[in-house]
């Protein structure tokens, strides 16, 4: 079973970003359509599609509803079958390295020395170490077949 199309839509000829969205969107569909899904998670994509493919409306509303339906689709994907886009985990492990990691290195730094504005030195090393993890996450997807060959721009 496979997911419905998407349908062709006159309004993406005006806006580039609306059309690069709904473009990204019609690659996802297509490489979730290549690897083997569950008839359930099927169908609740399909609902995904149906509901934007009925929707009456345009501009950047109907954009906005395409960037939700995405998401929803990838969440459904990610919790169920552990399928992730490329560099998924390198974007979430970067913010979270230099958060969890830097700031605090900094913070420890900054008191060391007695001056707290050496607390921006923390901030490079946590992004170093989360994209780090990230990527070795994303290598560990890839190897085992968990990886969708799209990276999302949108």
């Amino acid at each position: 079973m496979n997911t419905i199309e998407l349908k062709d839509r006159q309004a993406l000829a005006n806006d580039k970003k609306l059309a690069g969205i709904y473009t990204q969107l019609r690659i996802l569909l297509s490489e979730l359509n290549k690897k083997e899904i569950p008839n359930q998670v099927i169908e609740s994509i399909n609902g995904e599609i149906e509901e934007l493919n009925e929707t009456t409306i345009s501009g950047k509303d109907f954009m906005k509803l395409v960037k939700d339906k995405q998401t929803k689709i990838l969440k459904l994907v990610e919790q169920d079958l552990k399928y992730v886009p490329k560099n998924h985990f390198r974007n979430i492990w970067l913010a979270l390295g230099m958060a969890a990691f830097g700031v605090p290195l900094g913070v420890a730094f900054g008191l060391s020395i007695g001056n707290m504005a050496m607390l921006a030195i923390g901030i490079p090393i946590g992004m170093v170490v989360g994209l780090a993890v990230g990527t070795g996450m994303d290598k560990k997807a890839a190897e085992e077949g968990r990886q969708l060959d799209i990276e999302l721009k949108y």
